[in-house]
């Protein structure tokens, strides 16, 4: 073998082994695991747990970086253009991975080509609340009271969850409106407990709290079915609304050219820890169902609401402003 020929299979022998123990290695120094949101929010407090549990799993920080606002798509453009070497990992949600680009299509980013999902991380409905200063105690007294004056409702931005959820309400209910956009669920709580809007409807990872201490009035949960951490709170098909059903989820994704060895070893370590005993406890505390879905399954739910939301977008009013 002549000189130029020993070098290069040298090297190769050494370059190649070496990426792929580096992938299998993964992680060997701190993960950023961004949330584009604000704190507070249903995403910003599971992506906590999990970057918590993560960390003890994998031997290395998972450190969460909020990145609120335009609905999410800070975040997300700032994920999808990081290195797709696994050290940043991004929380997705319905909006940001299934609508906002259709609300925006100068949003910065491709979700079905800049990201990889990866898996679930938890699903489940959402509450309708209001300040508990209306004189409302029903989602029937909500509805009579709406159809002699117009309230507002926040919501953590143009296409989140929440917001699409208080849409479908009322287009549901036949009612209006004004929808007040903020960059976190936390946000929105908090001006609905201060009586700067009236109602919304928001993940119960949020609002459970509020509603136990009495900062806030619950009326009805948005599945098609009562949720044990507040049994008192009826359906919204219960209350009068037989066709209505939104449940939300919150996912983990990586940009798109993160190598597969990584993905499934971040897929691996979530979906043990999401299905332990931990996960299903902490998820039934507060209504919802662990996640855990494979990669495959994850992307095909993510592929289908892209054109299930697309669809209701171009056929309904819902706009950005």
């Amino acid at each position: 073998m002549d000189r130029r020929r020993f070098c290069s299979a040298l090297f190769a022998s050494a370059v190649v082994p070496a990426w792929g123990a580096n992938e299998h290695e993964w992680p060997v120094k701190p993960v950023t695991l961004l949330v584009p949101g604000g704190t507070g929010g249903v995403v910003d407090i599971r992506a906590r747990w999990l970057a918590q549990r993560l960390s003890s799993a994998l031997g290395q920080p998972f450190v969460v970086d909020d990145k609120p606002g335009a609905s999410g798509n800070i975040g997300m453009v700032a994920a999808a253009r990081s290195a797709a070497d696994g050290y940043t990992l991004v929380m997705v949600h319905q909006g940001t991975m299934c609508v906002n680009t259709h609300l925006m299509p100068n949003a910065g980013y491709a979700p079905l080509k800049d990201f990889t999902p990866i898996t679930r991380v938890g699903f489940g409905p959402l509450a309708l609340v209001v300040n508990p200063k209306l004189p409302v105690h029903s989602v029937t007294d909500l509805l009579q009271y709406m159809r002699t004056r117009e309230l507002n409702y926040g919501s953590p931005g143009f296409g989140t969850p929440p917001h699409l959820a208080a849409e479908l309400f009322k287009l549901e209910a036949g009612v209006k409106a004004t929808h007040v956009p903020y960059k976190g669920g936390g946000a929105a709580a908090s001006d609905l407990i201060a009586g700067h809007i009236d109602f919304s409807i928001e993940g119960l990872q949020v609002m459970e709290p509020h509603i136990n201490e009495g900062r806030v009035r619950g009326l009805a949960v948005t599945g098609t079915r009562r949720v044990p951490v507040l049994p008192q709170l009826p359906t919204l098909r219960e209350a009068g609304l037989p066709n209505y059903n939104y449940v939300g989820w919150v996912g983990l994704a990586a940009p798109a050219a993160t190598p597969r060895p990584i993905v499934d070893k971040a897929w691996r370590a979530t979906s043990q820890i999401l299905l332990s005993a931990e996960g299903r406890e902490f998820f039934a505390r507060v209504g919802a169902e662990p996640g855990g879905d494979s990669q495959e399954a994850f992307e095909l739910l993510v592929r289908d609401e892209y054109e299930k939301w697309g669809r209701v977008v171009r056929e309904s009013a819902i706009k950005a402003q």
